[in-house]
Formats: structure tokens, C-alpha cells, sequence
């Protein structure tokens, strides 16, 4: 299988694609719309680039040069790999510029490292059964009232960041440290699930971007029966539509192109 490979940069003598042997251990895993780490170049010059593949098939002219992709990355849909091809070709611009716009937002830099991470944060969690802290504290080995509070806090809160228990139990990092450098607790670092789309209401959008029935204005009516006026009596002519900013030129556009189409 050959894969048909658009490179992710913006000088636009690659604006084109590169075919790749699709190793046997990823045939079925790269389909059309799959971001591939590939080798680019020759000699000392060769390096890896992220590439996205755009087609698929079984033949190529090239068959005794041709490189083996080394890994898949992340899969987009046929559909989006299209409306990238039709939006490059529309607005004269590099093919992996628009396929990048379907990329999820965090995800789109070609260094790893400046991408969206996990987050990641100390958690405080008991190191001792409550029952032994408890007897530590009833014979007096912890005299504290904070460091009660902070282990009784604990208790009722495993799991909890550093900087909350700082918080709700008006204490330090200090005092934090000392109750785990004597073992009563322990502070364990753990991942966070970050979605960049979380803070976002989809539905709300979605609902928002739904085409309502638009309501012209005196002045977009005028507007907007010129136009109609010139298309019904098949006269070529430009139009220049004037308004100052905020007074919604753009609706007018698309609410005569629709009712013209």
C-alpha cells in the first residue's frame, strides 16, 4: 500500500504530495485523514517530518526510492481532508495550513513539547492508617492543633492538591512537609485529563450558529432589490455596499445571496 503524503510546512514547493510504503505493521491503522511521522530528505540532510495523509493506493512510479512511514499520530475524517483540498484551492494557499485547521485546538504544533499537556499536580493522600494517627495524637506525639486539622482534613479529602489544603486548613507548605517527612503523609503527583474543548458549550454554539430567518432593514431591502433588480434583467454589475462598522454588511450579503440562490 502506498500512501499519498501532504509534508506539514508552509514553503509551497511542498504544497504537494510525497508517496510512502505503509509498513506492514500499520497497514489498516493509516487511512486517509492519518497525521504520519515520516523521514524528509536524503543523506545528512534527512530528517523527520509530520505529514498527513490525503490518499491511498496501490501503485507508484516511484517504487524502488520510496521511504516507509515510521508512525501514526492521530486519525481525521475523509471529509475533512476534502473541505482542507477544496479551502487550499479556493483561497490559494498550502494544503497542510488547512488541514491543520481541522486539527483539535492545542494539538496543532509540530513540536510536541508545546502542545496541550496533561496537567499535573501534587496530591496529598494519609501515609498512615487514621487509627494509628489517631493513637499518635492521643498519646500526645502530635500535639499541633494545625497538624490536626490538616490530618483530619485529609482524612475526609484524600487526593487533595497541595494548594487546596493550604487553603481550607490555613496552613504552609512547611507544615505539609513535616507531617511527611515524620510518615503521616505523603504527596503522590498526579495527571490531569486536559480537553482544550472543555470550556467550551458545543451545543450551545452549534445552537447559536443555526441559520434563524434573518429580518432586513429599510436601508439592507434598498440594498438588496439594486442587486436582484440587476440579476432578474441579466445585467453585470458591481456593487460596492457602504456601512460603517457593527451595521452588519455582512448579513446583508449573505442573506441576498441566499434568497438569490
Amino acid at each position: 500500500m502506498i500512501a499519498e503524503v501532504i509534508i506539514n510546512r508552509t514553503t509551497k514547493k511542498l504544497n504537494r504530495t510525497f508517496d510512502y510504503h505503509v509498513p506492514k505493521e500499520l497497514e489498516g491503522l493509516i487511512l486517509v485523514g492519518s497525521k504520519v511521522l515520516i523521514p524528509f530528505g536524503s543523506g545528512k540532510a534527512e530528517r523527520v517530518e509530520e505529514g498527513f495523509v490525503v490518499g491511498l493506493k496501490e501503485k507508484t512510479t516511484f517504487e524502488n526510492k520510496l521511504k516507509h512511514i515510521i508512525k501514526v499520530e492521530e486519525q481525521l475524517k475523509d471529509e475533512q481532508i476534502e473541505l482542507a483540498k477544496w479551502m487550499a484551492k479556493r483561497y490559494f494557499t498550502n494544503v497542510s495550513e488547512c488541514i491543520k485547521l481541522m486539527l483539535t485546538p492545542g494539538t496543532r504544533n509540530k513540536i510536541k513539547e508545546n502542545r496541550v499537556q496533561d496537567k499535573k499536580i501534587r496530591c496529598v493522600y494519609l501515609a498512615k492508617t487514621i487509627e494509628e494517627i489517631e493513637f499518635e495524637i492521643e498519646t500526645k506525639k502530635i500535639k499541633s492543633e494545625k497538624y490536626k486539622r490538616i490530618i483530619y482534613f485529609v482524612k475526609d479529602n484524600e487526593g487533595v492538591a497541595i494548594s487546596e489544603l493550604e487553603m481550607f486548613t490555613d496552613c504552609s507548605k512547611s507544615n505539609i512537609q513535616t507531617l511527611c517527612k515524620n510518615g503521616y503523609l505523603e504527596i503522590i503527583e498526579e495527571k490531569i485529563e486536559r480537553n482544550p474543548l472543555n470550556s467550551k458549550n458545543i451545543e450551545e454554539i452549534k445552537r447559536k450558529e443555526k441559520t434563524e430567518k434573518l429580518v432586513l432593514t429599510d436601508e439592507q431591502k434598498e440594498a438588496y432589490q439594486k442587486v436582484e433588480k440587476c440579476i432578474e434583467e441579466n445585467i453585470y454589475k458591481t456593487f460596492l455596499l457602504y456601512g460603517v462598522t457593527g451595521s452588519r454588511k455582512n448579513r446583508s450579503l449573505f442573506t441576498t445571496y441566499t434568497k438569490i440562490t
